[in-house]
């Protein structure tokens, strides 16, 4: 269940960054990682909203436990690359008492549906939704943290 967005467009932005000293590109992700983490939050609500919705759609009766562990969390760069990488994601954890049956397996099977199940996507649609959203609310963070850096940087 992997959808990349990629934000094209901001040939500014990416010139900026190129030409900002290593330290602000760092392990810690400076302001990159803080514009990209504000995205996935953005994201990570609408997919709960969605999700809250697709369970009472249903009629099912939930413990709570998927709702809670879909979370935005910062990931390993891409392969061949040092950029940096916030996902939405559920959480690895099992159902109490239930060892066959992972939180990840429910959010799966609610996503894609099954022989059995029809497919109640929460994930993807929450993506399409708020995707314009999150590309203008990054671009408009990253630039104002990237002009604050380097006001700071010129004192």
């Amino acid at each position: 269940m992997i959808t990349e967005v990629q934000v094209t467009g901001a040939a500014d932005i990416m010139r900026l960054l190129h030409e900002l000293p290593y330290e602000m590109v760092s392990k810690r992700g400076g302001p990159v990682k803080l514009a990209l983490a504000k995205g996935a939050r953005i994201v990570r609500d609408q997919a709960k909203a969605n999700l809250q919705a697709a369970i009472a759609l249903n009629g099912d009766q939930s413990t709570g436990l998927l709702l809670k562990n879909v979370i935005s969390s910062r990931g390993k760069p891409p392969i061949g690359s040092r950029g940096e990488r916030y996902l939405v994601r559920v959480r690895r954890k099992a159902y109490p008492n239930r060892d066959d049956v992972s939180v990840r397996k429910t959010a799966n099977l609610l996503e894609y549906g099954s022989s059995q199940q029809p497919a109640t996507p929460w994930l993807r649609p929450a993506v399409q939704s708020r995707g314009q959203e999150v590309i203008e609310v990054m671009t408009a963070d990253l630039l104002r943290r990237l002009e604050l850096l380097v006001t700071r940087l010129a004192r």
